[in-house]
């Protein structure tokens, strides 16, 4: 039986755990894609990052559990985000 869980969690984490999740995230692409946001834009990309990075995840059967694969996962997302955008914006 899976846990049960709720619109605005993540596994392993709750909601603050979310927004901590996605204040990183969003910080570490920031840095990695050489852009300059802040902290509000960083936190809504980092947990739309982890969103899109966990919909990547299940897509490639691939698990991940409690902060630090939240964290990992929401990173990936962010980047693939920022980098969409970037794409995006050239054109």
């Amino acid at each position: 039986m899976e846990p049960q869980m709720g619109v605005m969690t993540m596994p392993g984490v709750g909601f603050l755990g979310l927004l901590l999740i996605g204040i990183i995230a969003g910080y570490v692409a920031e840095r990695a894609m050489n852009r300059d946001h802040g902290l509000l834009t960083n936190m809504l990309v980092g947990i739309a990052g982890s969103f899109v990075g966990g919909a990547l995840a299940g897509v490639l059967d691939i698990n991940y559990y409690g902060f630090a694969g939240n964290l990992v996962v929401a990173i990936v997302g962010a980047l693939l985000i920022l980098w969409i955008f970037g794409r995006a914006k050239r054109d």
